[in-house]
């Protein structure tokens, strides 16, 4: 991949900051959005240069943030009204399309809905089950309608649920913040958000526009399965196991648990050749134990 450039990230969020460290040491300049002036400061001290976008009002000087900038990062969540990245800037996009050399939006495995623990690859027709999955459904296909209009160089990339320092079952076991929640059949995917990087990286070396990967790891495992680990590496008793119809769960954490699937990773390490660096989640917590 190239070893200069300017990245600009729309929402800086968790895996943002972690791909936008990488590029930082390859030599890019940064820049991003945040919603406030407190969260301005904290992208400054890690050398990306702040730009206040809260959703509704356009950025105040869009031709100045986008200046120089050569690639581009989308993880702003779509709210009802639609993705508000493209309300606000979409005539902005299709002007500065030409600059950039690869563009990517990052999505959600939920897109594909409950297959019954059944795989998924990225020609399964989506089938979003919960709101929050319709809503980046639709933001795909926004996305895409752009860079059909204006040959934006755009990649999609599904995330599966994601981990890493700091939020972690390790943390959870730790603080008594976790629960090993049994609902019959039930696994998830997941992905440390380190790999998350690797997959971008990866794919800005092989730039493919209009390709769409999922980022997971090798094995789906049942969340109690990942929770027991946890608390085997800690040398502690793991939490007892709560039948998910008594568990009380929020209505948003409940939604995790209404969709069960295995998401096919093959195109990922096929098309971008991405050895994973923690396969899956016992590698991820077992080095990550080294962190707490």
């Amino acid at each position: 991949m190239p070893d200069e450039g300017k990245l600009f990230c729309f929402g800086c969020g968790y895996s943002a900051r972690v791909f936008a460290a990488r590029l930082a040491a390859r030599g890019f300049a940064l820049a991003g959005t945040c919603r406030s002036e407190e969260k301005a400061s904290t992208l400054r001290g890690g050398g990306i240069e702040p730009f206040i976008f809260d959703g509704d009002k356009p950025l105040a000087d869009p031709e100045g943030a986008f200046e120089g900038v050569t690639h581009l990062l989308i993880s702003t969540p779509p709210g009802e009204a639609g993705d508000p990245v493209l309300a606000a800037h979409r005539d902005l996009l299709k002007r500065i399309a030409p600059q950039i050399k690869w563009a990517g939006y990052l999505s959600t495995t939920g897109v594909y809905g409950d297959r019954k623990g059944g795989w998924v690859n990225e020609e399964t027709p989506l089938d979003p089950n919960v709101t929050r999955s319709n809503r980046r459904a639709a933001a795909e296909s926004e996305w895409q309608a752009l860079a059909a209009e204006s040959a934006l160089p755009l990649h999609i990339f599904r995330l599966a649920g994601i981990y890493g320092p700091r939020r972690n079952q390790l943390q959870g076991v730790i603080d008594g913040t976790a629960k090993r929640i049994v609902k019959e059949g039930q696994v998830f995917s997941r992905i440390h958000v380190e790999d998350i990087a690797n997959v971008l990286e990866a794919s800005m070396a092989r730039p493919n526009p209009g390709a769409i990967y999922n980022v997971c790891d090798d094995e789906p495992a049942p969340a109690p399965v990942v929770v027991a680990y946890a608390a085997e590496l800690l040398g502690r008793t793991p939490p007892p196991e709560i039948p998910f119809e008594e568990a009380g769960l929020s209505p948003m954490a409940r939604s995790f648990y209404m969709a069960s699937r295995r998401v096919s990773n093959a195109r990922m390490h096929e098309e971008l050749g991405v050895t994973l660096a923690y396969p899956s989640y016992r590698e991820g917590l077992k080095a990550l134990l080294a962190t707490l």
